[in-house]
């Protein structure tokens, strides 16, 4: 019966390795694998650069935000460090929101407070 239980534990590991060996290969065929092997591992943006486990904040960003277009020499990739990364979607929102603002609303401010209104006065004094 020893022989069996080795030889189960044997298979089991045999086949987790080919399972893992499996996974990075999968991986390493992903864009994020294939640009952090393109690129230096320093963030586009601010410049902070990341070794060991700090490298899973950098992310993969897209510079025509279409995660479908993955050419094989990177051009469409940049490094972003989580922060700048979030920064750089963030904007992108502002501006659409902005685009989709009417010029011609003359809105009036949502507040009538005027702190600096006797200024003017105060400084003349």
């Amino acid at each position: 019966m020893p022989p069996q239980k080795t030889s189960n534990t044997s298979n089991n590991r045999d086949r987790i390795v080919a399972e893992v060996r499996r996974d990075q290969a999968r991986r390493e065929k992903g864009y994020r694998e294939r640009a952090l092997k393109m690129f230096p591992w320093i963030c586009g943006r601010c410049g902070r650069e990341f070794t060991g486990l700090r490298v899973r904040e950098l992310t993969v960003h897209h510079k025509d935000h279409d995660h479908d277009n993955n050419p094989p020499d990177g051009s469409n990739w940049e490094l972003l460090c989580i922060y700048c990364h979030d920064n750089e979607h963030s904007r992108d929102q502002v501006a659409d929101w902005y685009e989709k603002a009417d010029p011609d609303d003359e809105r009036t401010p949502a507040s009538d407070n005027k702190p600096f209104a006797g200024l003017a006065d105060l400084l003349k004094k």
